[in-house]
């Protein structure tokens, strides 16, 4: 009924002889069928009409969602109060944007949003749901579009002769169908709401059913007006839930960093019931020597709070983790920023840390459900992490668990969205998705399979994170770890170990560099940090160089006077050095240099 090129917009399908409404797919729904001529008999009687009017209050609106209220407004009205019903709805609503004012000129693009009707008028053309579509040329405006789109105004044809057909239809093709189906009354009003426009709904009866009246369109308005309140608040409330969704991705990581010898598979899924947005978050982190820190979280709660308190819990953890690559100090340090939140949130964490020089994990949980272990076909078991108290519970120390796996097997770290069910118990649903892992293949499970496959699946109503990672080391030659004496002699041992490999990889340009670095570091660690321990070097995107001792304190760059004998050498390394860091660890710390490679 609407528009220039579009097409008839009522239509149904069902059994023959059967009066049915058509959803989005196009499927009958028996709720309203009803035989020609079987019309309640308080159909048009005013205290039907009032009492009809006060139930759309609790049949239209029912949910937040904007398309669905669409589809209750335009079911509600069929077959009570017409034989079919249209309801479009402004493309910049469906957006969450404000509605329009009608200023008399230009019509914004619409979208049909729901359609009704009886099994008579099966044989109108409708504008498929979903389709968008603008009025664009003048001589094929409807009566639609001149007033209730551009004034505001409703339209009534109580008795359509052969004229009214041509200005209610699109096209001539159209009118001749509503002709033939025994269409005789039209009805069309605005969807106003605050002031704006958001669509419009427009009703039509067939043969057997008297014509609309100007109490029909006075109960049509007072109908739409309720309407119009529903739709609009289900766009505030869209609105407000895209903004959070978006607030929380922006907050997640929006590229996984190099992780040498590991490749790590990270995917968020955002909740399917509009109020299931909350906090849960994963982050991946390069650390010192090509180890990768890998966080798992979820901030009890949903909504704006939860998600802004993901945001500064991630990037607590991210700032703990350059300074410490031992977990349950992480989490300990976590748990007392977490209590200083003024929201008092409480937040579940899985942190773990993976070194590919012995293809270990090393992990620590604050209450968080425990990672599943795939180490090879029909083998896949839960990981018996100590459980800590969730962070922000105030009740540490947390213990860490040391775990080393074989190559090509996969860690999967996930939120309780996953596996969240509403009739099942937690034991229960944890079984399922171990025997989910177990029949995926590595590539699937590589590639998020088990948000799919797993226990909520397409029941989930909850956000869940699926972080998934398997061991696959560089080849051996990219990464050397060497033990260095703790006597004076670590030194000379440690810049022949790097220049000797150096010429092995061809790389005998930085040698000069790297030997000057490699000396400041392991005369540091003989003068402050007990001596030497392993030296490390990794050739990736850049080279690495790293030294680890048993000190307790960070080096700092140190300003030296003129006269000064000693004192310089953070300064040369931090000149020399694309960048350099230390970071503490369970035994001390280690001390870390890097190069770019030559083009």
């Amino acid at each position: 009924m609407n528009g220039g090129s579009r097409k008839r917009r009522l239509t149904s399908r069902g059994s023959a002889g059967s009066g049915a409404s058509a959803d989005r797919s196009g499927h009958a729904n028996p709720r309203f069928r009803r035989s020609r001529g079987l019309l309640p008999p308080d159909r048009f009687t005013t205290r039907g009409q009032l009492a009809w009017l006060n139930s759309a209050t609790s049949r239209i609106g029912t949910t937040l969602d904007l398309e669905r209220t669409a589809r209750e407004l335009a079911e509600f009205t069929v077959p009570r109060f017409a034989d079919g019903a249209a309801v479009d709805i402004l493309e910049s609503v469906l957006r969450g944007d404000e509605g329009a004012r009608w200023t008399g000129s230009g019509i914004p693009a619409l979208r049909a949003t729901a359609l009704c009707a009886i099994e008579e008028l099966s044989s109108l053309e409708p504008t498929p749901v979903g389709e968008t579509f603008v009025h664009a040329e003048k001589q094929h405006e409807t009566l639609l579009h001149r007033y209730c789109l551009r004034q505001g105004k409703p339209v009534l044809l109580s008795r359509m002769r052969d004229h009214d057909f041509v200005r209610v239809a699109p096209t001539a093709s159209a009118a001749a169908k509503m002709r033939a189906a025994g269409v005789h009354s039209y009805l069309a009003v605005p969807l106003i709401a605050r002031g704006l426009l958001l669509g419009s709904a427009d009703f039509v009866r067939g043969a057997g059913t008297p014509p609309f009246s100007s109490t029909d369109l006075a109960l049509a308005e007072q109908l739409a007006s309720k309407a119009a309140v529903f739709i609009d608040n289900a766009r505030l409330y869209g609105r407000e839930r895209e903004h959070v969704v978006s607030l929380q991705r922006s907050l997640l990581p929006r590229a996984t960093p190099l992780t040498p010898g590991l490749n790590v598979y990270a995917e968020y899924a955002p909740a399917t019931a509009h109020h299931g947005v909350g906090g849960d978050w994963y982050d991946v982190m390069a650390l010192p020597g090509g180890r990768t820190a890998l966080v798992v979280g979820d901030v009890m709660g949903h909504g704006l709070p939860a998600a802004a308190t993901m945001g500064r819990l991630r990037t607590v953890a991210r700032t703990l983790m350059t300074l410490d690559m031992a977990p349950e100090r992480v989490l300990a340090r976590l748990d007392l920023a977490t209590r200083d939140l003024e929201d008092e949130q409480v937040a579940t964490c899985l942190c773990a840390v993976y070194d590919p020089a012995d293809s270990s994990y090393t992990l620590a949980s604050a209450g968080h459900l425990p990672p599943l272990l795939v180490d090879g076909p029909g083998s896949a078991d839960f990981v018996e992490v100590p459980i800590g108290a969730p962070l922000g519970a105030g009740v540490i120390p947390y213990d860490p668990l040391r775990l080393r796996v074989p190559d090509g097997s996969h860690l999967v770290m996930y939120t309780d969205g996953l596996i969240k069910s509403r009739t099942e118990d937690l034991d229960t649903q944890l079984d399922r998705l171990r025997t989910a892992a177990l029949g995926l293949a590595p590539g699937a499970l590589e590639a998020g399979g088990l948000l799919e496959r797993a226990p909520a699946g397409a029941a989930r109503f909850d956000e869940a994170v699926l972080l998934v990672t398997e061991g696959a080391p560089s080849p051996s030659d990219d990464l050397r770890v060497w033990e260095l004496p703790k006597d004076g002699r670590a030194a000379s041992v440690a810049r022949g170990l790097v220049t000797g490999q150096l010429a092995t990889w061809g790389l005998d340009e930085l040698a000069d560099v790297c030997e000057l670095v490699v000396s400041e570091l392991v005369g540091n660690a003989l003068r402050y940090g007990n001596g030497p321990g392993d030296l490390r070097l990794m050739r990736g995107e850049r080279l690495v160089v790293e030294v680890s001792d048993t000190g307790p304190d960070l080096p700092q760059i140190q300003h030296a006077e003129l006269s000064d004998e000693g004192g310089r050498g953070l300064q040369l390394i931090n000149m020399l050095c694309r960048r350099w860091g230390s970071c503490r660890t369970v035994t001390g710390k280690v001390v870390w240099a890097e190069q770019n490679l030559p083009s």
